[in-house]
């Protein structure tokens, strides 16, 4: 039996709802997890375009389980989180070899691998198999939080607890395939974080925060803390050629997976003239890195294979952190403003 709840939201996503996201024509289970996957911390805006080109390039999950990693990662470089897209490699590779080359249709086998929580299992068996499973991405917590009035920020286990409960109580045993995708609707356009819009949500005659007065109580915020700060330094190495040497970042830490500029937390030796520092902030501290020049070197003298020599050409088709990507192209196109030494 459907609920009110339920019944309200599938009415209003009927005529409101997204029913033209490249994810979902088709709807299989490949690219639902892709999608949900790449919606984690990021807007369906900037989504879109890195979801069609990933798909053009990987059209099935085989596809991508034999790509190259650095090619999974240049496809992926600018969403952030690039863990996202190592554990989505990894998992490729391992439905391939344990599930036929499809992810699995039962929910703990869907757990176990990797970067597939619980909300993106649900949302994986929701709406690519019609399974009532629930959600509890960032807009289902907002929209349940509002909805009954639950206190605490959902980082707390006992909060989540709660909403758990309540997305299993609301969702229905049909429709959930467009129930799945209410939730996150009216939690992005109307029950938004900020100044939501209770005049036209179809919620609002039965949501305590709104009887309340206060929607934006909830859900309860996560405790502020003082966001640390790094330095760090980018030694930008010539070879005679005028190609610049980069390396391939360890697969765990920041940008891992990535190729970049070498960085370091000392000055080398060599260097002949510094740039402006960059800055850049993470989910979790923030980090000023120093360009320097170092002075040139033969080609000879490097062979690491997580090295490379590369051109502005081949520095573009590679996966670069944003602000090394950035830096690199106003340094290749005669942009940056050295300061010799």
């Amino acid at each position: 039996m459907t609920d009110a709840f339920a019944q309200k939201l599938l009415a209003w996503h009927e005529v409101h709802g997204r029913h033209d996201l490249p994810w979902q024509h088709p709807r299989t289970a490949y690219r639902v997890w892709l999608s949900e996957v790449m919606l984690q911390q990021t807007q369906v805006a900037t989504v879109i375009g890195y979801f069609e080109r990933f798909v053009e390039r990987f059209p099935t999950l085989p596809d991508l389980a034999a790509a190259p990693d650095d090619e999974v990662m240049a496809l992926w470089a600018g969403l952030g989180y690039y863990s996202r897209a190592r554990n989505l490699h990894k998992t490729a590779q391992l439905c391939v070899a344990q599930h036929n080359g499809d992810l699995p249709r039962d929910i703990d086998e869907l757990i176990k691998l990797p970067g597939i929580g619980r909300s993106t299992a649900g949302a994986i068996l929701a709406q690519a198999h019609g399974l009532p499973y629930p959600i509890l991405d960032g807009n289902a917590k907002r929209v349940l939080a509002r909805y009954h009035a639950v206190a605490g920020w959902p980082g707390k286990s006992e909060v989540l607890k709660t909403l758990w409960n309540l997305a299993e109580l609301h969702t229905p045993a049909e429709n959930v395939t467009d129930y799945t995708q209410a939730i996150m609707d009216l939690g992005a356009s109307l029950c938004r974080g900020r100044q939501p819009d209770c005049e036209a949500c179809p919620l609002a005659s039965g949501c305590q925060a709104h009887a309340d007065g206060n929607p934006a109580g909830y859900p309860g915020k996560k405790p502020r803390r003082e966001i640390p700060r790094r330095s760090a330094v980018l030694s930008v190495c010539l070879s005679d050629e005028g190609a610049v040497l980069l390396e391939k970042r360890p697969p765990s830490g920041i940008w891992g997976g990535l190729w970049s500029l070498p960085m370091n937390d000392s000055e080398p030796a060599s260097v002949t003239a510094d740039a402006p520092v960059i800055h850049h902030t993470f989910s979790h501290f923030k980090l000023a890195m120093k360009p320097v020049l170092l002075e040139p070197i033969s080609t000879d003298e490097v062979s690491d294979r997580q090295t490379r020599w590369c051109g502005a050409e081949e520095v573009a088709q590679l996966g670069l952190p944003r602000p090394v990507q950035s830096f690199l192209d106003e340094y290749f196109s005669g942009l940056v403003t050295w300061q010799e030494r």
